[in-house]
């Protein structure tokens, strides 16, 4: 998977504030808009970049998915380096999504990007590699840690998780049983979810109705 850096096209840093980013912009635009130079169709690709740019990054919705996926981005990077793959070594991966996770807002969140990058920190038998270590202490803290960062998903990623923690969990009854409340929770919970507008709006209604008839 291919991210632009927006920062580097913007020739900014990660830290930069709004008024910097808008700053950046207003003075990369005026240097490669299409109408005030000519040298070529590099100009308007690079303008196009720019413009792209500055739409995500002053964007706080599309900003906050931009940085998700940076942040995916880097960390699978980092984990391509890794000398040695072991139980505690995962553990600590998973660690550091959970913490990254609890500091997203939910509403915002990249799920489809979430619920890819637990799946691809198993990829290439990563699975196979954990059960031979046979660490169950371990593996149970791997499996709570995915349990809370697969909590803000949809029921249909969660239902696809499921699978991987059962995988996981092995022949571990402990740790199976957690699984099995984890989805059976997340389940009821995400029908409450769907049901929630309509409640709103039956409710809406019948205040509505309530002030009309107090109103005559």
């Amino acid at each position: 998977m291919f991210l632009k850096d927006y920062y580097a096209i913007l020739q900014i840093p990660p830290s930069a504030t709004l008024p910097e980013i808008k700053k950046a912009y207003r003075e990369l635009a005026k240097l490669y808009h299409p109408d005030t130079n000519t040298a070529g169709t590099d100009t308007a690709v690079r303008f196009a970049e720019i413009k792209e740019a500055y739409e995500v990054l002053s964007k706080p919705g599309k900003k906050e998915q931009y940085l998700q996926k940076r942040w995916y981005m880097q960390s699978m990077g980092r984990r391509k380096k890794r000398d040695l793959l072991t139980p505690h070594s995962v553990l600590l991966e998973v660690l550091e999504l959970e913490r990254h996770v609890a500091g997203l807002d939910h509403f915002r969140m990249d799920k489809e990007g979430l619920q890819n990058y637990i799946l691809e920190i198993f990829e290439d038998g990563v699975l196979v590699q954990l059960q031979q270590y046979n660490e169950q202490e371990t593996t149970r803290q791997i499996v709570r840690g995915l349990i809370k960062s697969a909590a803000p998903l949809t029921h249909s990623q969660v239902n696809k998780l499921g699978t991987l923690f059962y995988r996981l969990a092995s022949n571990d009854n402990i740790i199976k049983r957690e699984i099995d409340v984890f989805l059976k929770e997340h389940h009821n919970y995400t029908k409450k979810e769907k049901k929630l507008p309509l409640l709103i709006l039956i409710i809406t209604l019948v205040i509505c109705l309530l002030i009309y008839f107090a109103s005559r």
